[in-house]
């Protein structure tokens, strides 16, 4: 998030909460804010952060792209520390 009143400052959190709202939100219906709660947050879990493809992460879902991202940090690490050495 970030300066009140820019909307460039926190693209990210609005296109998430558009997506949220698109795709899931507006398609069921919660009987209590407790249940909104709960769905909406297993959704973001179980779909969302691990099958819903992503462009910006060349059409990965977040946690395999943060887990690519991850093993080529350690093995430039790895590539670092052996030229140092």
């Amino acid at each position: 998030m970030g300066r009140v009143g820019c909307a460039l400052d926190n693209a990210a959190a609005e296109a998430f909460n558009s997506t949220l709202k698109v795709e899931y939100v507006h398609r069921h219906r919660f009987g209590t804010r407790a249940e909104a709660r709960l769905k909406i947050a297993t959704w973001i879990a179980d779909f969302y952060n691990t099958t819903r493809r992503h462009s910006a992460n060349d059409g990965l879902p977040p946690v395999t792209f943060e887990r690519h991202m991850i093993e080529k940090r350690q093995a430039s690490s790895a590539l670092l520390r052996t030229a140092v050495a």
